[in-house]
């Protein structure tokens, strides 16, 4: 006779054994997931179409409520959407690392398509219904096991090792743990022997679970992804306006409803803040950091000795006068090959920008690189000198008729024609100066980099550079 009684139990049973209580639905993320393979667990306890639970003789004594991995299987291919034998041994594999069910003589929760007996968890015990314990309670767990005297519920190697350590870490509420072990031990005591060696195989399966032995997987571990993901914002929670009775959504509590619009845009600030906040992994940043130094490690004094010498250590200005040099005869290789880094660096060199701007006049934008630097100019003059600049600036590149007008939208033009009638400061060309920056970073300066006229200066510096090497080591031999 099958003894599927024996494996429901009170949900009080847990809260008995171990104190940190039981962890609502809405906090596992893991929900989902323990609710489909619970579903299935209880067809297969289903008493007129699950799978066969019996008592069967062992010797001189009795195995209550166990059935037999291949009778699991044969069920799990009759009953369940698996292709082949393989895909229905790995489904109970998964479905015993979650403690439903569980070899009665392994701590080793896995399925073998044999004869090993095994036995249900009790509901109370599944990991839907009972949150994460604590170490209190496993010192509890096993403290109680020592204190019977059978050869079943002795300490593994594992166990004993996690007695010592345990007992070490509490050392100053020991007697208080023993005190409570003391006490489940004697309700066990009580109760009936076939239902006590139930509960003991279900209680040392639900420690499996949770303080798997080592080599084991533990599956109760919550994912950090999915736990952010769970902590999110109630109001990020999609509203279901279908649900009867009046209310907008299920989820949303009275005083949500009833919040104050003060504080409703605060939330969505505080939601837009979040959606604007730029997440990056660190194998992405070291990874830039990494190009950034191999990029620039020519150019860093540190690494890679300069050419010519540094002048702080040889009395030698030469480095300095080339660096500082408009000639082009005079400018080295390497300041060249800097100006394609990014356009920032041609801008911050004088020669570069001095070449860049001959390409533009090339192409008839040549207006939108005076208007930057014109720009730039007037950020560093005095302020008795900014109203008049700032009018210069106005009715060189922007007015109506202007004589070198550069192209920015109308808005831009509205704003900017606003604070230089009301308000002129070294600040008022800030939006058209980004927008012309933009124009020159994304259309000009990738052109330029292509150009025949960048590549031919580039090669007239490498031979240069290369002569200029020449002479140098011919001074050196002399």
């Amino acid at each position: 006779m099958a003894h599927r009684h024996s494996t429901k139990r009170s949900d009080s049973l847990p809260n008995a054994m171990f104190g940190n209580g039981q962890q609502s639905h809405e906090e596992n993320p893991n929900i989902l997931v323990y609710k489909k393979m619970e579903t299935i667990v209880e067809r297969m306890q289903d008493e007129h179409t699950g799978v066969p639970v019996r008592t069967v003789k062992s010797f001189m004594s009795k195995v209550p409520s166990v059935f037999t991995g291949q009778d699991l299987i044969t069920w799990m291919m009759r009953n369940l959407d698996v292709e082949d034998q393989v895909e229905a041994l790995h489904l109970a594999h998964l479905m015993s690392s979650h403690g439903y069910f569980f070899p009665i003589d392994d701590h080793v929760l896995s399925v073998k398509n044999d004869n090993t007996y095994y036995r249900f968890q009790t509901p109370c015990f599944w990991p839907s219904r009972c949150g994460e314990p604590e170490n209190t309670d496993y010192a509890v767990y096993l403290c109680k096991r020592t204190m019977q005297n059978k050869q079943r519920l002795e300490l593994a190697d594992y166990e004993a090792e996690n007695l010592a350590r345990l007992q070490k870490m509490f050392s100053r509420k020991w007697e208080f743990i023993f005190m409570q072990a003391e006490a489940q031990a004697k309700v066990d005591k009580k109760r009936d022997k076939l239902e006590r060696k139930v509960l003991d195989s279900q209680e040392r399966a639900f420690w499996d679970v949770h303080r798997p032995v080592p080599g084991c997987v533990n599956t109760t571990e919550i994912d950090i992804k999915k736990a952010c993901r769970m902590n999110r914002h109630s109001k990020m929670s999609r509203p279901n306006y279908a649900v009867p009775g009046g209310r907008i959504s299920p989820s949303v509590s009275e005083a949500e409803l009833n919040n104050s619009a003060e504080q409703i845009k605060n939330d969505i600030y505080a939601l837009r803040s979040k959606l604007e906040k730029r997440r990056v992994k660190i194998s992405k940043v070291t990874e830039s950091f990494i190009a950034y130094y191999q990029q620039y490690a020519e150019y860093d004094a540190f690494i890679t000795n300069p050419d010519p010498a540094n002048p702080w250590i040889s009395d030698n200005p030469e480095f300095w006068e080339q660096e500082r040099s408009l000639n082009a005869r005079d400018i080295p290789q390497r300041r060249v090959k800097l100006w394609a880094f990014c356009v920032e660096e041609l801008l911050r060199d004088a020669a570069g920008r001095d070449h860049f701007g001959k390409f533009l006049d090339k192409e008839f934008s040549g207006e939108n690189l005076k208007f930057w630097l014109a720009c730039q100019e007037l950020k560093g003059l005095p302020m008795s000198d900014v109203h008049q600049k700032v009018h210069e600036i106005f009715s060189e590149f922007l007015a109506p008729g202007a004589h070198n007008p550069v192209n920015v939208d109308c808005q831009i033009m509205e704003l900017v024609r606003k604070r230089v009638e009301n308000n002129p400061t070294r600040f008022c060309f800030d939006e058209a100066q980004d927008h012309i920056f933009k124009l020159m970073k994304c259309d000009s300066y990738s052109r330029y980099l292509r150009s025949d006229m960048y590549k031919e200066y580039l090669s007239g510096t490498r031979k240069k550079s290369k002569k200029r090497l020449e002479i140098r080591k011919v001074v050196q031999q002399l």
